[in-house]
Order: structure tokens, then sequence, then C-alpha cells
């Protein structure tokens, strides 16, 4: 928590957060705040540009741009949030236990990851939509199963670097059990790794939800999300040339704040504190540097043995009558 309010002090992560938040609350509210109905259609205002009535103009069915792109919002940012979350679930525990539960459980967790990490996301989402059905859940789950391999290794790195700490061995000496040291020595100090691993994950979840959904997989027409925004308004260029670069937009907006952060909580746990258990070095004896206060003690009188003939240490060993 200390690297997160640190990043709390850089101009870059509160812009970030203050884009973030905004996005959060049109993810909540973004169906109240439209001023149309995103599934109304009016023909006889097909294609119209920005004015008063329309704020961003009507798609070819009419339907306000403006409303689909608030309540777009939500459906975008809570599929990659479901798909992040399905991977820190599938990522974070099997990387701890692979690391304290021996061997056997290492070996088939990693072989299991490097299986995951072949497999190419869109493909297999659209495998597994295949399979289970097209809908938002699975497609996020599919996106879950993929993801989940970035926050085992990260976890596991972080783990393996704390597990031959000093205080972690003599916690194990003491007889403390595994899941004490993982919830008071383990899980606080690679939680700021953790919060960078997610600030990315979600970017690039939301990149990969609107790749679905321009393919028109996990959330189908005519519900609004970004994606499917960015599809419905690329075939009417010659009309409207304009139209695609506002769910763009919000997309790059978006995902460069969550890379913003990310690099501003990276940036803020790097810089080392002093530990808490070490006590600072003591003070010198002299304001100034040696020599200027005080003289120089010599060190050769304290160092070299004395130095006595042969007679006098014959005399020293001849008891006295």
């Amino acid at each position: 928590m200390r690297s997160l309010r640190r990043a709390w002090r850089l101009r870059a992560a509160r812009l970030a957060l203050l884009v973030l938040a905004g996005v959060a609350v049109l993810a909540v509210a973004g169906g109240a705040l439209s001023p149309y109905d995103p599934l109304a259609q009016d023909t006889a205002n097909m294609l119209q540009g920005p004015g008063a009535a329309h704020w961003l103009g009507t798609d070819y069915l009419g339907r306000d741009v403006l409303s689909r792109l608030l309540s777009g919002t939500g459906l975008s940012v809570a599929g990659a949030l479901e798909a992040v979350g399905a991977a820190m679930a599938l990522g974070i525990l099997p990387g701890l236990a692979s690391v304290w539960l021996g061997r056997g459980v290492e070996w088939t967790a990693l072989r299991a990851v490097d299986a995951l990490m072949t497999l190419p996301f869109t493909v297999f989402a659209i495998a597994v939509v295949g399979a289970l059905g097209n809908g938002m859940h699975q497609a996020m789950l599919a996106l879950g199963v993929l993801f989940a391999p970035l926050f085992f290794r990260v976890t596991r790195a972080a783990a393996l670097g704390l597990k031959q700490a000093q205080y972690v061995e003599a916690a194990e000496l003491v007889g403390a059990s595994r899941w004490w040291i993982l919830r008071v020595h383990i899980w606080g100090k690679i939680l700021p790794t953790v919060a960078v691993t997610t600030a990315q994950a979600v970017g690039q979840a939301l990149l990969v939800v609107a790749s679905l959904t321009f393919l028109g997989l996990g959330v189908q027409p005519p519900a609004p999300t970004w994606g499917g925004m960015l599809a419905a308004d690329l075939g009417f260029l010659a009309q409207q040339p304009w139209a695609p670069l506002l769910p763009a937009a919000v997309i790059m907006i978006t995902v460069g704040a969550l890379n913003v952060l990310a690099d501003a909580i990276r940036d803020s746990g790097a810089a080392t504190e002093p530990p808490r258990d070490v006590p600072a070095a003591a003070p010198a004896a002299s304001a100034g540097p040696i020599g200027r206060d005080e003289p120089v003690p010599d060190l050769r009188a304290a160092v070299q043995e004395p130095r006595t003939s042969r007679k006098e240490q014959a005399d020293a060993a001849v008891p006295v009558a």
C-alpha cells in the first residue's frame, strides 16, 4: 500500500486516476446519463452529423451515437474486469502454490502454464464461444484462462524472491503456518507487483474485448459496445469518415490511462526504503572530518606487538624465589 500512496503523489498517476474515475462513473451510470434510448431507431435522421439534438450525430439506423457510447461503456469495462478477475483467480493462487507446495505441484503448474501460453487469444476465444455458445461470460472466461499465465509468472517470481528472506525462514523455524506466512509476510510484498500487472492486464483485456465485439463475439448486436460501434461505423466511411474515431478515441484514452497508472505504480515501488528493523547508523563523534576538530589517533601502536630482547624473555621465564 505504500507504493500506491507514493504513486498518488505523481501528477501522471493522479491524471490517470481521474480519467479512470470518469470511465468508472460512465460504466456504472452511463445508461442513466444517456440522453436517448441507445436502441431506439429513427430512420428519418440516419447518418446525421453532430448538432443540437444529437451532439455526436446518429448512426446508420438513426440511433444517437452519444447514448450508445455512454451505454456501451458498462459492457466493455465489465467484460474486461470479468476476464481479469478470472485470470487473477486462476493465476495468483497457483503461482503461490507452486512455490510452497512442493516439486510435484510446481512441475504440473509450469507445464500447464507453458501449454496455455502457446494458444492465441482470438482463436481460443472463438473456439470456446463456438463450443459453449456466443455469450459474454463464455468469451470472458476464455480470456481469463489465457491471461492467467501472466499473473502466474509474476506472482511466482515475486514469491520465489521472498521465500529465501531471513524473516520468512525465521517464521518457519518458530513454527508459523504457511497460510500465516503468506498472509503476513508475502502478500503485502507482492501486492504492488500484482497491482501493476492488473492495470496492464485490464488495458490489454479492453483491447481484446473490443476485438471480439468487433467480430460480433461475446456481446451480440444491437447491444452497444465500443468494438461493436467501431465495426458498424466502418461500413459508412463515405458518409461519416469521422464516426469510427469516437469509439477508437475512448478505447485509446482508457487503455492509455491504465498504462500510465501501471507505470506510476511501478516507478513508485522502485524506490527502496530503509528497513524498519535495522537501526540507523550512529552519528560521527565529531561534526567535521577527522583531523579538523581532533587529532588522528596513531593506530600503529595498538596493532604492533611489543618487541623484547631474548635476555628479557629469559629473565621473565625464570621464577622468582
